[in-house]
Protein backbone atom coordinates (compact mmCIF):
# COMPACT_ATOMS: atom_id res chain seq x y z
CA UNK A 1 0.00 0.00 0.00
CA UNK A 2 0.66 3.58 -0.43
CA UNK A 3 1.65 5.42 2.17
CA UNK A 4 -0.77 8.93 2.29
CA UNK A 5 1.45 11.56 1.88
CA UNK A 6 4.12 10.22 -0.04
CA UNK A 7 6.80 12.53 -2.10
CA UNK A 8 5.95 9.52 -5.06
CA UNK A 9 6.11 11.51 -8.55
CA UNK A 10 3.48 10.74 -11.17
CA UNK A 11 4.00 9.02 -13.69
CA UNK A 12 3.36 10.14 -17.04
CA UNK A 13 0.98 8.17 -19.50
CA UNK A 14 2.85 6.14 -21.78
CA UNK A 15 3.31 7.98 -24.87
CA UNK A 16 1.70 11.15 -23.85
CA UNK A 17 4.97 13.26 -23.88
CA UNK A 18 5.82 11.93 -27.26
CA UNK A 19 2.49 13.02 -28.63
CA UNK A 20 2.66 16.59 -27.24
CA UNK A 21 6.25 16.95 -27.96
CA UNK A 22 5.06 15.78 -32.02
CA UNK A 23 2.63 18.28 -31.95
CA UNK A 24 4.98 20.50 -31.02
CA UNK A 25 6.92 20.02 -33.93
CA UNK A 26 4.24 19.88 -36.81
CA UNK A 27 2.63 23.00 -35.18
CA UNK A 28 6.08 25.13 -35.00
CA UNK A 29 6.77 23.36 -39.63
CA UNK A 30 3.17 25.05 -40.29
CA UNK A 31 4.02 28.35 -38.76
CA UNK A 32 7.26 28.20 -40.16
CA UNK A 33 5.41 27.62 -43.76
CA UNK A 34 2.67 29.77 -43.35
CA UNK A 35 5.24 32.63 -42.40
CA UNK A 36 7.46 31.71 -45.67
CA UNK A 37 4.30 31.55 -47.83
CA UNK A 38 3.23 34.92 -46.34
CA UNK A 39 6.27 36.17 -47.08
CA UNK A 40 6.54 35.07 -50.50
CA UNK A 41 2.88 36.47 -51.40
CA UNK A 42 4.56 40.02 -50.05
CA UNK A 43 7.37 39.84 -52.04
CA UNK A 44 5.37 38.84 -55.28
CA UNK A 45 2.71 42.26 -54.46
CA UNK A 46 6.18 44.17 -53.94
CA UNK A 47 7.15 43.06 -57.34
CA UNK A 48 4.34 43.08 -59.22
CA UNK A 49 3.78 47.00 -58.17
CA UNK A 50 7.09 48.04 -59.56
CA UNK A 51 6.81 45.96 -62.30
CA UNK A 52 3.60 48.35 -63.17
CA UNK A 53 5.37 51.09 -62.22
CA UNK A 54 7.88 50.24 -64.52
CA UNK A 55 5.79 49.02 -67.32
CA UNK A 56 3.65 52.39 -67.20
CA UNK A 57 5.73 54.42 -69.24
CA UNK A 58 5.84 51.61 -71.64
CA UNK A 59 2.14 50.85 -71.94
CA UNK A 60 1.59 55.06 -72.17
CA UNK A 61 3.81 55.19 -75.11
CA UNK A 62 1.67 52.24 -76.75
CA UNK A 63 -1.59 53.76 -75.68
CA UNK A 64 -0.42 56.83 -77.41
CA UNK A 65 0.27 55.65 -80.85
CA UNK A 66 -2.69 54.32 -81.53
CA UNK A 67 -4.53 57.30 -80.83
CA UNK A 68 -5.11 60.55 -83.18
CA UNK A 69 -4.51 63.83 -83.45
CA UNK A 70 -4.97 65.90 -80.33
CA UNK A 71 -5.85 63.12 -78.24
CA UNK A 72 -2.07 62.02 -77.67
CA UNK A 73 -1.54 63.46 -73.88
CA UNK A 74 -4.68 62.80 -72.71
CA UNK A 75 -2.88 60.15 -70.38
CA UNK A 76 -5.35 57.74 -70.82
CA UNK A 77 -4.47 54.22 -70.77
CA UNK A 78 -7.08 53.32 -73.04
CA UNK A 79 -7.83 54.83 -76.46
CA UNK A 80 -11.07 56.31 -77.33
CA UNK A 81 -10.80 54.83 -80.83
CA UNK A 82 -7.81 52.82 -81.96
CA UNK A 83 -5.86 54.72 -85.24
CA UNK A 84 -4.44 51.34 -86.39
CA UNK A 85 -3.45 53.21 -89.72
CA UNK A 86 -1.20 55.17 -87.12
CA UNK A 87 1.69 52.22 -88.08
CA UNK A 88 1.14 52.35 -91.99
CA UNK A 89 1.21 56.10 -91.99
CA UNK A 90 4.31 56.71 -90.02
CA UNK A 91 6.15 55.07 -92.76
CA UNK A 92 4.75 57.77 -95.57
CA UNK A 93 5.60 60.31 -93.06
CA UNK A 94 9.43 59.44 -91.67
CA UNK A 95 12.05 57.31 -92.55
CA UNK A 96 11.85 55.26 -90.35
CA UNK A 97 13.18 52.60 -91.79
CA UNK A 98 16.30 54.14 -92.85
CA UNK A 99 16.74 55.64 -89.05
CA UNK A 100 16.51 51.72 -87.62
CA UNK A 101 18.87 50.57 -90.34
CA UNK A 102 21.25 53.49 -89.68
CA UNK A 103 21.57 52.83 -85.89
CA UNK A 104 21.43 49.12 -85.89
CA UNK A 105 24.40 49.28 -88.46
CA UNK A 106 26.61 51.96 -86.25
CA UNK A 107 25.66 50.39 -82.79
CA UNK A 108 26.99 47.00 -83.99
CA UNK A 109 29.99 48.21 -85.38
CA UNK A 110 30.38 50.35 -82.09
CA UNK A 111 29.60 47.16 -79.81
CA UNK A 112 31.82 44.91 -81.93
CA UNK A 113 35.09 47.35 -82.52
CA UNK A 114 35.15 48.26 -78.53
CA UNK A 115 34.08 44.53 -77.40
CA UNK A 116 37.40 43.52 -79.20
CA UNK A 117 39.66 45.97 -78.55
CA UNK A 118 38.88 46.29 -74.57
CA UNK A 119 39.62 42.56 -74.62
CA UNK A 120 42.74 42.78 -76.14
CA UNK A 121 43.75 45.70 -73.93
CA UNK A 122 42.26 43.77 -71.10
CA UNK A 123 44.00 40.43 -71.86
CA UNK A 124 47.15 42.49 -71.59
CA UNK A 125 47.06 43.46 -68.12
CA UNK A 126 45.77 40.69 -66.90
CA UNK A 127 48.51 37.96 -68.41
CA UNK A 128 51.19 39.79 -68.80
CA UNK A 129 53.73 41.00 -65.95
CA UNK A 130 55.65 44.35 -66.85
CA UNK A 131 57.13 47.28 -64.94
CA UNK A 132 54.55 50.25 -64.15
CA UNK A 133 51.40 47.63 -65.26
CA UNK A 134 49.82 48.82 -62.21
CA UNK A 135 50.30 52.36 -63.17
CA UNK A 136 49.82 52.26 -66.08
CA UNK A 137 46.19 50.58 -65.43
CA UNK A 138 45.62 52.89 -63.14
CA UNK A 139 45.67 56.12 -65.74
CA UNK A 140 43.39 53.88 -68.04
CA UNK A 141 40.88 54.33 -65.45
CA UNK A 142 41.64 57.91 -64.67
CA UNK A 143 40.83 58.56 -68.28
CA UNK A 144 36.87 57.68 -66.59
CA UNK A 145 37.19 60.44 -64.62
CA UNK A 146 37.26 63.10 -67.50
CA UNK A 147 33.68 64.14 -68.18
CA UNK A 148 32.44 64.05 -71.34
CA UNK A 149 32.24 68.27 -71.89
CA UNK A 150 35.70 68.60 -71.71
CA UNK A 151 36.82 66.10 -74.22
CA UNK A 152 34.04 67.26 -76.80
CA UNK A 153 35.51 70.05 -78.29
CA UNK A 154 39.20 68.25 -79.26
CA UNK A 155 37.31 65.24 -80.23
CA UNK A 156 35.01 67.36 -82.52
CA UNK A 157 38.03 68.80 -84.31
CA UNK A 158 40.38 65.97 -84.15
CA UNK A 159 37.55 64.40 -87.16
CA UNK A 160 37.35 67.93 -88.55
CA UNK A 161 40.74 67.40 -89.28
CA UNK A 162 40.87 63.70 -90.62
CA UNK A 163 37.26 65.00 -92.85
CA UNK A 164 35.38 62.34 -91.33
CA UNK A 165 32.17 65.35 -90.23
CA UNK A 166 28.96 64.39 -91.65
CA UNK A 167 29.99 60.69 -91.78
CA UNK A 168 29.41 57.54 -89.13
CA UNK A 169 33.40 57.62 -88.44
CA UNK A 170 33.06 59.71 -85.58
CA UNK A 171 29.77 57.59 -83.70
CA UNK A 172 32.36 54.26 -83.25
CA UNK A 173 35.82 55.02 -84.77
CA UNK A 174 37.28 56.26 -81.27
CA UNK A 175 35.77 52.54 -80.20
CA UNK A 176 38.59 51.21 -82.38
CA UNK A 177 41.01 52.32 -79.13
CA UNK A 178 38.85 50.69 -76.20
CA UNK A 179 36.79 51.75 -73.47
CA UNK A 180 37.81 52.34 -69.42
CA UNK A 181 35.18 50.72 -68.02
CA UNK A 182 34.78 47.52 -70.68
CA UNK A 183 38.78 47.23 -70.00
CA UNK A 184 37.98 46.79 -66.29
CA UNK A 185 35.17 44.51 -66.85
CA UNK A 186 37.10 42.27 -69.13
CA UNK A 187 40.35 42.60 -66.99
CA UNK A 188 38.57 41.32 -63.89
CA UNK A 189 37.07 38.64 -65.94
CA UNK A 190 40.38 37.64 -67.19
CA UNK A 191 42.07 37.73 -63.49
CA UNK A 192 39.83 34.67 -62.82
CA UNK A 193 40.91 31.99 -65.36
CA UNK A 194 43.32 30.13 -64.48
CA UNK A 195 46.98 30.78 -65.77
CA UNK A 196 48.34 27.11 -66.00
CA UNK A 197 46.10 27.10 -68.74
CA UNK A 198 47.84 29.41 -70.87
CA UNK A 199 51.19 28.49 -69.28
CA UNK A 200 50.64 25.30 -71.14
CA UNK A 201 49.31 26.04 -74.03
CA UNK A 202 52.92 28.35 -73.97
CA UNK A 203 54.93 25.17 -73.77
CA UNK A 204 53.01 23.54 -76.34
CA UNK A 205 54.43 26.57 -78.84
CA UNK A 206 51.49 28.75 -78.46
CA UNK A 207 52.07 32.35 -79.89
CA UNK A 208 50.40 34.91 -77.43
CA UNK A 209 47.72 35.82 -80.23
CA UNK A 210 46.54 32.13 -80.22
CA UNK A 211 46.13 32.46 -76.01
CA UNK A 212 43.84 35.13 -76.51
CA UNK A 213 41.93 33.99 -79.18
CA UNK A 214 41.58 30.13 -78.62
CA UNK A 215 41.85 30.28 -74.87
CA UNK A 216 40.79 33.41 -73.35
CA UNK A 217 38.10 34.99 -75.93
CA UNK A 218 35.95 31.02 -75.33
CA UNK A 219 36.09 31.35 -71.41
CA UNK A 220 35.40 34.72 -71.10
CA UNK A 221 32.11 34.68 -73.61
CA UNK A 222 29.75 35.90 -71.14
CA UNK A 223 31.40 38.97 -70.11
CA UNK A 224 32.06 39.79 -73.95
CA UNK A 225 28.10 39.41 -74.53
CA UNK A 226 27.72 41.92 -71.53
CA UNK A 227 29.98 44.58 -73.37
CA UNK A 228 28.30 44.02 -76.44
CA UNK A 229 25.00 44.75 -74.86
CA UNK A 230 26.28 47.49 -72.93
CA UNK A 231 27.33 48.99 -75.55
CA UNK A 232 24.69 48.62 -78.43
CA UNK A 233 22.91 50.01 -75.80
CA UNK A 234 25.03 53.33 -75.40
CA UNK A 235 25.45 53.71 -79.23
CA UNK A 236 21.34 53.37 -79.86
CA UNK A 237 20.28 55.80 -77.71
CA UNK A 238 23.26 58.19 -78.10
CA UNK A 239 21.66 61.34 -79.27
CA UNK A 240 24.41 63.64 -78.72
CA UNK A 241 27.32 62.37 -80.94
CA UNK A 242 24.68 62.30 -83.77
CA UNK A 243 23.49 65.90 -83.51
CA UNK A 244 26.74 66.63 -83.26
CA UNK A 245 27.88 64.65 -86.76
CA UNK A 246 25.20 64.16 -88.46
CA UNK A 247 22.85 66.83 -88.45
CA UNK A 248 23.42 68.70 -91.30
CA UNK A 249 22.55 65.15 -93.65
CA UNK A 250 19.83 64.42 -94.76
CA UNK A 251 16.59 62.94 -92.81
CA UNK A 252 17.31 59.77 -94.09
CA UNK A 253 20.79 59.18 -92.69
CA UNK A 254 20.20 60.26 -88.90
CA UNK A 255 19.83 57.41 -86.66
CA UNK A 256 16.62 56.77 -84.66
CA UNK A 257 17.12 59.29 -81.64
CA UNK A 258 18.35 62.05 -83.82
CA UNK A 259 15.13 61.12 -85.78
CA UNK A 260 13.13 61.38 -82.81
CA UNK A 261 14.06 64.54 -82.12
CA UNK A 262 13.57 65.83 -85.63
CA UNK A 263 10.28 64.33 -85.91
CA UNK A 264 9.01 66.16 -82.29
CA UNK A 265 10.66 69.09 -84.22
CA UNK A 266 8.72 68.83 -87.32
CA UNK A 267 5.24 68.06 -85.74
CA UNK A 268 5.61 70.89 -83.46
CA UNK A 269 3.23 73.89 -83.69
CA UNK A 270 6.08 76.43 -83.09
CA UNK A 271 7.64 75.03 -86.20
CA UNK A 272 4.57 75.57 -88.54
CA UNK A 273 3.35 71.94 -87.75
CA UNK A 274 0.06 70.41 -87.03
CA UNK A 275 0.42 68.33 -83.70
CA UNK A 276 0.71 64.79 -85.63
CA UNK A 277 2.83 63.61 -82.21
CA UNK A 278 0.87 60.16 -83.02
CA UNK A 279 3.40 59.62 -85.79
CA UNK A 280 6.80 60.48 -83.35
CA UNK A 281 5.27 57.91 -80.53
CA UNK A 282 4.92 55.10 -83.42
CA UNK A 283 8.20 55.68 -84.15
CA UNK A 284 9.52 56.10 -80.26
CA UNK A 285 8.13 52.62 -79.91
CA UNK A 286 9.09 50.76 -82.86
CA UNK A 287 12.18 52.14 -82.30
CA UNK A 288 12.10 50.82 -78.60
CA UNK A 289 11.11 47.26 -79.44
CA UNK A 290 14.74 46.05 -81.26
CA UNK A 291 15.98 46.94 -77.69
CA UNK A 292 13.72 44.68 -75.94
CA UNK A 293 14.30 41.74 -78.30
CA UNK A 294 17.90 41.81 -77.61
CA UNK A 295 17.89 42.03 -74.22
CA UNK A 296 15.28 39.44 -74.50
CA UNK A 297 18.22 37.27 -76.31
CA UNK A 298 21.09 37.94 -74.11
CA UNK A 299 19.43 38.31 -70.66
CA UNK A 300 21.00 34.57 -70.12
CA UNK A 301 24.32 35.93 -70.80
CA UNK A 302 23.79 39.04 -68.99
CA UNK A 303 22.88 36.76 -65.83
CA UNK A 304 25.60 34.85 -66.28
CA UNK A 305 28.30 37.34 -66.91
CA UNK A 306 27.15 39.47 -63.92
CA UNK A 307 27.00 36.27 -61.50
CA UNK A 308 30.84 35.46 -62.54
CA UNK A 309 32.06 39.11 -61.97
CA UNK A 310 30.31 39.13 -58.56
CA UNK A 311 31.79 35.80 -57.67
CA UNK A 312 35.52 37.04 -58.41
CA UNK A 313 34.94 40.40 -56.82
Amino acid sequence: MAVIGSTTPLQPVPGTTKDTRGRTARDRTRGSASRRRAGQVVVYVLLGLFSLLFLYPFVWLLAASLKGRGQVFDNRLWPETFNWSNYVQVFDELPVTSWMVNSVLIAVLAAVTVAVSSSLVAFGFAYFRFPGRNILFGLVLATMMLPGAVTMIPIYLIWKELGFLGTWVPLFGANLFGSAFYIFLQRQFFLGLPRELFEAARIDGASYWRLFWKIAMPLSIPSFIIVLLFEFQASWNNLQAALIYLNAGQPSDFTAPLGIAYAMTRYSPTAGGQGDYQFVMVASLLVTLPMLALFAFGQRYFIEGVATQGRKG
